[in-house]
């Protein structure tokens, strides 16, 4: 099994952006899919506002949402219990190795997780084997060249570089999103039971450009991003620095726009 470290880590900045994520603006194309009483499991759940989302969607079903570490599933639970959700649960384990028996879901659903696993493949047999017949996995994951942006501010190149060498040097696939029906048919995945699609993101309000260039920069300096960048050798503060005064610069600019696509695979 190949190892990989997830690259954002758990800082409060990884967090932020992860509940900004609904199941509209984040799996839309699963959603005419779902019946009221499926039993889902969300694979990766971060602070768990796709996870407690779905859960509006199946409300005589249940979702269980998964994740590596303990900590982000704290403000899972408070989302939930905020939101009055009731139907939702939480576990502590591992997409590489679900501790779940053969098929137990009729849904497992994927949101910008296997694109920082050592061995996608290996998901994507663990998300198959506890899957019901019949059921559906749905996978959306980033394609970090599709992220575009305007206008050319000076460092935000450096900076796109910068992401692809930390991510690949965890491990990790950063252009995952044009890979998932690859990596799903080396699982054994039936490419004839396999529906795949393309959405984005783009932030362009003031709002938007604010949240989207804070969050980044924030993310560039203090979460576990810089750490790796330092310890493979990939970049000095000063070249962090610069990377996240060139987030901040993009932010200022009244005409600024940043668009990201995502690979959807839905079997």
């Amino acid at each position: 099994q190949h190892s990989a470290q997830y690259t954002h880590g758990h800082h409060a900045s990884v967090l932020r952006s992860h509940s900004w994520r609904t199941a509209s603006n984040s799996c839309a194309y699963l959603l005419p899919h779902l019946k009221p009483d499926m039993h889902i499991l969300d694979v990766g759940c971060g602070p768990g506002s796709i996870t407690v989302d779905l859960a509006r969607f199946v409300p005589q079903g249940r979702v269980v949402g998964l994740e590596p570490t303990p900590q982000p599933l704290e403000q899972a639970r408070a989302l939930a219990a905020d939101k009055g959700v009731k139907n939702v649960e939480w576990v502590v384990g591992d997409a590489q190795k679900l501790d779940f028996r053969d098929n137990t879901f009729d849904v497992v659903h994927a949101h910008a997780v296997i694109q920082h696993l050592g061995d996608p493949v290996q998901a994507f047999h663990e998300m198959r084997r506890v899957t019901k017949p019949g059921g559906l996995i749905a996978d959306r994951e980033t394609d970090a060249a599709t992220m575009t942006w305007y206008p050319e501010v000076n460092g935000m190149r450096e900076w796109h570089n910068l992401f692809y060498r930390v991510s690949r040097a965890n491990g990790g696939e950063p252009d995952a999103g044009r890979r998932l029906h690859v990596w799903a048919k080396e699982a054994g995945i039936d490419p004839k039971g396999m529906t795949k699609s393309v959405s984005g993101w783009c932030y362009s309000t003031p709002e938007e450009r604010a949240w989207w260039s804070d969050l980044w920069a924030e993310r560039t300096l203090k979460s576990d991003f810089p750490k790796t960048a330092k310890e493979k050798g990939l970049a000095t503060d000063e070249d962090l620095e610069r990377a996240a005064e060139a987030w901040r610069a993009w932010g200022r600019e009244e005409d600024g726009w940043f668009a990201l696509f995502h690979g959807e695979l839905l079997c």
